[in-house]
């Protein structure tokens, strides 16, 4: 993450500095790529009243807050919570955007037959969707294992991935999770 600061009217101290750059790197943690991220904080006094802003760009973000009181080390506490707490909200609000979305799938059974001249077609004979509940990879080989068929389409709950276990002909089981990698 990189921190710019800049101090209108007084002299910061090296304390100071430290202070911004150690309170403010915790907020990378919000961020998909910290290194591509830039903060500006803006320090400044107005006779008594100590001021800070903040402005955050980093991917499709695009955030900024104000505080001010009377001690500068409270007003950059201050918008510090103000920033983590908006980007918290947006987090959250994505994680449920994605919870929303419906996950389908779509499973079709497909027939092929003979053609003149030699060749094949293919037939959509049957098409079924259903969504993939969320479950762990040990519920999910517990449910295959315990029913009759070869493979189970399920969304891990550890990675949201749709996933698929599948039964190997010496009866272990195989996993496709595209979340892995």
């Amino acid at each position: 993450m990189n921190i710019n600061c800049t101090f209108k009217n007084f002299e910061p101290s090296e304390h100071l500095k430290n202070h911004v750059r150690t309170r403010f790197v915790k907020l990378g943690k919000y961020v998909a790529n910290p290194d591509d991220c830039e903060l500006q904080v803006n320090l400044s006094v107005e006779k008594i009243r100590h001021q800070a802003e903040v402005t955050l760009d980093a991917d499709n973000i695009h955030l900024s807050a104000f505080e001010e009181s009377e001690d500068m080390y409270t007003t950059i506490d201050l918008v510090l919570d103000k920033m983590e707490a908006r980007l918290r909200k947006m987090r959250e609000k994505i994680k449920d955007r994605r919870r929303a979305k419906p996950r389908d799938v779509r499973f079709d059974v497909v027939s092929f037959s003979d053609v003149e001249g030699g060749g094949k077609a293919q037939f959509i004979v049957k098409t079924d969707r259903y969504e993939a509940k969320p479950m762990s990879v040990e519920e999910a080989a517990e449910q295959l294992q315990t029913s009759d068929q070869e493979f189970l389409v399920f969304r891990n709950a550890e990675g949201d991935a749709v996933t698929v276990i599948y039964r190997l002909k010496n009866g272990d089981f195989g996993l496709i999770d595209p979340g892995m990698f």
